[in-house]
């Protein structure tokens, strides 16, 4: 069992891949068959599998979630902490905050296109905490 901490530096409201992260805690593990959970220790941003290969994707997702999710203060009660603060914890609620990925042969099991995301939903950067536990032998 492996259990480790990424500090991912975001930069505003995108999607920052961190596949090769946790893929480098796998290979430092020496696991070969096992789990891979991945958890994002936050409430406004999101933590998702999605499309590695066609930038296009993560624009449309974005393009999206911005125009079902508007940006209005005069929609919500909390707007202590910024106009995109409450959008962002919404957006959260509708994606995920963490993800498990089968470990086949010392890999993640994901499919050809697959990545793990940060989905950053502020639009200022933030310093973002990723636990990373893995179980297996």
């Amino acid at each position: 069992m492996v259990q480790q901490t990424i500090a991912i530096r975001t930069n505003g409201k995108k999607l920052h891949n961190i596949t090769r992260q946790v893929e480098a805690i796998l290979l430092q593990s020496g696991i070969k068959m096992g789990l891979c959970n991945v958890f994002l220790r936050h409430t406004s941003a999101s933590l998702i599998i999605q499309e590695n290969a066609d930038p296009d994707v993560l624009a449309d997702l974005e393009t999206f979630f911005r125009k079902l999710i508007p940006e209005d203060a005069s929609q919500y009660r909390h707007i202590s902490e910024g106009v995109d603060d409450m959008p962002s914890h919404i957006r959260s609620a509708l994606t995920k905050t963490s993800e498990t990925i089968p470990i086949a042969n010392g890999k993640l099991a994901l499919g050809t296109w697959q990545g793990i995301f940060v989905w950053e939903h502020r639009n200022l950067g933030h310093t973002r905490e990723v636990l990373v536990h893995i179980t297996g032998c």
